[in-house]
């Protein structure tokens, strides 16, 4: 998938000719803030509305201002990681997104963006989550993974986070199955610290008093 794929189909665009006051309102109308500065399709800028705010006229055409300096762009066929990237970085809410002609192709906001993490992660597929904790010279997806599949468990998706207070790693693991514990256990028995599970339908209190009746029943 390409960031064109995912483009938000209602971000209106600016002119040069435009006012600040006119960028206002239509940032309000759309629930924005932010939006592209296009000349014959050229992009030039993307206009935000402290900038606007800061400004001291309103009035005058947003060429005459200072608002052709910041040009944060991505291009159409690039992949919706880089969008989320500079979304995340420089805390946009419309990344605007050009060919390679810098000739404006449109624009992903961070709805569209939410909406593609959702649909690419699985989120909608029935599933436990597992997030477990690795030094990060242990780490291997593979031995992660051989654990799930040993068990009859697909992976549906996986996510790397840093732990800057423990430096540790953290791997989320959406997978099919509800009911995890099998895989938990065996994870643990390899070394793998288990943070948390979510969205498994087994209890770790009713795993607990299932063990010990099945002990009961062997000792009869």
């Amino acid at each position: 998938m390409t960031i064109e794929q995912i483009l938000a189909p209602s971000v209106p665009t600016l002119l040069p000719t435009d006012t600040g006051a006119h960028a206002l309102s239509l940032m309000m109308d759309n629930n924005l803030t932010q939006l592209p500065l296009v000349d014959d399709e050229n992009y030039l800028a993307l206009v935000s509305e402290d900038d606007i705010l800061e400004s001291d006229d309103h009035d005058a055409p947003l060429n005459k201002g200072d608002f052709l300096d910041y040009k944060p762009a991505v291009p159409a066929d690039g992949h919706p990681n880089d969008a989320i990237r500079i979304a995340h970085q420089q805390n946009l809410s419309v990344i605007p997104v050009v060919d390679k002609d810098n000739k404006y192709i449109g624009a992903v906001t961070t709805d569209s963006l939410l909406d593609y993490v959702a649909e690419s992660s699985g989120m909608e597929i029935p599933g436990a989550i597992i997030v477990i904790e690795v030094e990060p010279r242990n780490y291997t997806l593979y031995g992660i993974a051989r654990t799930f599949e040993n068990e009859d468990a697909i992976i549906i998706s996986t996510q790397l986070y840093t732990n800057r207070q423990t430096n540790k790693l953290e791997v989320t693991v959406k997978c099919n199955r509800t009911d995890v514990s099998g895989i938990v256990s065996t994870l643990e028995l390899n070394n793998y610290k288990i943070l948390e599970v979510f969205g498994s339908s087994s209890n770790p209190e009713d795993t607990i008093d299932r063990y010990n009746l099945l002990m009961n029943y062997l000792n009869m």
